[in-house]
């Protein structure tokens, strides 16, 4: 386990799922934990501060430390707060993990505006609002000429790096979040602060509700949100601090170094393509077409049935 004693941790979405389970793992590492949650509904409604009290009990029962805060972290004024309450109270803000999020799925043809901005505001604006204030925050200590290990855990999806029918809205928010890990860490870089991402896979209120996920199995479950919180842990100790601009995709025990765009086929012209020449290169090259993975079989039940929608 990697000694993470003596560091202050802020953990957006806290109080359930894959937030829990990372608070829980980064204060059993020995780190103070901030336990972060609105309380909503899984589609962002409402408030409880009841889920985030829960976590801080659980960790204060295993011997560790924590706070609670119930901050909107969507709205840039809340997420300040949330920094700025966890300098004030316990001294100092070593790491940030990005992980509140909601989900409102519907098949693009009949997705609402308030249901692409409600989910593009929780996850995207809900990344850049608390990392923006913490990163203030650590560019501040190293000009004042301290030693910098700021540490931030973005959270992505496989919808974002892979796609997903239905989740037009989630899967745009979650790539854009890998993008803003990308450019933070080479932005941040120079405090001395690394960034990465994870793109996790478990069993929550969230896939349940969307997906079958099946029964927990005996044993080992691949499922478990606690799978992901090992990668978290592990980036965020002193050891990891070469380590940045990463996103990791994680099933169970597999944990994949992802490499987003690649080059991928190349048509080349010396002299500029006219579109008839390139549409004869993309025949020749295509001659049965070319889709993404799953658009085949999506194609084919157009007309042969109507598409649900949520």
């Amino acid at each position: 386990m990697p000694n993470l004693t003596g560091k202050v941790a802020i953990v957006t979405g806290a109080g359930r799922g894959i937030g829990r389970a990372h608070a829980l793992a980064l204060a059993a590492a020995g780190a103070t934990v901030v336990v972060n949650d609105l309380g909503g509904s899984l589609g962002g409604e409402g408030t409880d501060a009841e889920p985030a009290q829960e976590v801080v009990a659980e960790i204060e029962t295993a011997g560790g430390e924590a706070v609670a805060n119930g901050e909107n972290v969507a709205d840039f004024a809340g997420a300040g707060r949330l920094v700025q309450q966890t300098v004030d109270q316990l001294g100092r803000l070593d790491i940030l993990v990005n992980n509140a999020g909601i989900l409102r799925d519907r098949m693009l043809v009949n997705m609402t505006e308030a249901e692409w901005d409600a989910v593009i505001n929780v996850h995207l604006k809900g990344h850049f609002s608390p990392t923006q204030h913490a990163a203030t925050y650590w560019r501040e200590r190293s000009k004042a000429g301290e030693e910098v290990r700021g540490r931030v855990i973005n959270t992505a999806s496989p919808s974002g790096v892979f796609g997903n029918v239905g989740q037009a809205n989630y899967g745009a928010a979650k790539a854009g979040i890998a993008a803003f890990t990308l450019i933070a860490a080479q932005e941040l870089g120079r405090y001395g602060v690394t960034v990465n991402c994870i793109a996790p896979n478990a069993r929550t209120r969230m896939t349940e509700d969307t997906f079958d996920m099946g029964d927990a199995p005996e044993g080992f479950d691949p499922l478990d949100p606690a799978n992901n919180s090992a990668v978290v842990v592990a980036l965020c100790a002193d050891e990891a601090q070469g380590i940045t601009g990463q996103v990791f995709h994680v099933w169970g025990g597999a944990v994949n170094a992802l490499r987003g765009w690649s080059a991928g086929e190349l048509f080349e012209s010396q002299d500029g393509w006219e579109p008839d020449a390139l549409l004869a290169q993309l025949q020749e090259r295509y001659p049965n077409g070319v889709g993404v993975p799953g658009m085949a079989a999506s194609m084919e039940s157009v007309g042969a049935r109507s598409l649900s929608t949520k």
